[in-house]
């Protein structure tokens, strides 16, 4: 049995050890990542997914904490993958406030991973996807993706969750900065945390206004006001994201992961594409000169992205 091989026996089986050392490939990329994602792939798509984001202090980490808690007492197994803007500690250490969450970390019930973002926008690190599938491959029932808490390039988890929760804390404008930055599109609900805060209500009434003004969307996301720190709250929220995974199964659950698998395949596509027009021009050692004519300001990325696309479109054609 090869190494790739004994790792997706593990991963199927759920070993921590496995997943952790299975995650850590994907980090790195290479073929190794390709082999472990093409062999769990079959056993993927079980696993609901829901992705939180929000400005950073509005105690997400405290309150996934919670959400996991009770989904382990409901019989639940649970994977969390928490984007961190500087590199991930080892063994699940988790950064600043994440601390707290790593006493889950010994329920053997529930996966927890740091993942650096690596400079990605969307508020997302590129590997998280495959991890993804990693811990859905595992066998977990729930997958919790935290995002780093970086304003307008929170959108992003929008491709990966099936329902996305929107945290804010009142009293620090960050109602406001929802509103500008694009969350509101993207919120299937919003949690007003730290409700014991003065202005709280205040809060919950212009998210609901604000709501209001998006017509567009079907599902009407609700507002629900928690305390983290003591879990008060957390059951409505839990009631809440059931009624939008039923929302989901009623149709649009199906629409979603076709739209993503779309996305997906692209992606793949064009990396692919990328990654062997590289390899070439670095082979024919034509890089170098490209750069220059750029650089001279002879020609322009775009233009030469043209010409080398045409290029290989044109070999392939030839070749056949």
């Amino acid at each position: 049995m090869t190494e790739i091989e004994k790792l997706v026996q593990g991963i199927l089986a759920g070993e921590k050890k496995s997943i952790a050392r299975a995650i850590t490939i994907i980090e790195n990329n290479g073929q190794k990542a390709q082999k472990i994602i093409s062999a769990i792939y079959p056993h993927t798509g079980k696993a609901y997914v829901i992705g939180i984001t929000g400005p950073a202090g509005s105690g997400k980490s405290t309150l996934i904490e919670k959400i996991v808690k009770k989904l382990r007492e409901n019989g639940k197994s649970v994977g969390i993958v928490a984007v961190d803007p500087t590199s991930p500690f080892t063994g699940g250490a988790f950064l600043g406030d994440r601390i707290r969450m790593q006493n889950l970390s010994l329920d053997e019930g529930v996966f927890i991973r740091s993942m650096a973002s690596r400079n990605s926008l969307g508020g997302l690190a590129k590997a998280t996807k495959d991890a993804i599938k990693v811990l859905d491959a595992a066998g977990k029932d729930y997958i919790i993706v935290e995002t780093v808490g970086a304003g307008q390039l929170e959108v992003d988890i929008v491709k990966v969750a099936y329902t996305v929760i929107v945290v804010l804390a009142p009293g620090f404008g960050d109602e406001i900065q929802a509103i500008k930055a694009g969350l509101m599109e993207i919120g299937d609900i919003f949690v007003i945390n730290k409700a014991d805060r003065e202005n709280a209500d205040r809060a919950v009434i212009d998210l609901l206004s604000a709501l209001e003004l998006n017509t567009e969307k079907k599902w009407k996301p609700q507002v629900i006001k928690t305390i983290a720190l003591t879990g008060e709250g957390v059951d409505e929220l839990l009631k809440a994201i059931e009624e939008h995974r039923k929302y989901l199964e009623a149709g649009e659950l199906e629409r979603k992961r076709r739209k993503r698998v779309e996305a997906e395949l692209l992606e793949a596509i064009s990396q692919r594409l990328a990654d062997t027009i590289i390899a070439e021009l670095k082979t024919e050692k034509t890089l170098e000169p490209l750069i220059e004519k750029i650089m001279n300001r002879e020609s322009d990325p775009y233009t030469i992205a043209d010409i080398l696309l045409k290029k290989k479109i044109k070999l392939e054609k030839e070749k056949k």
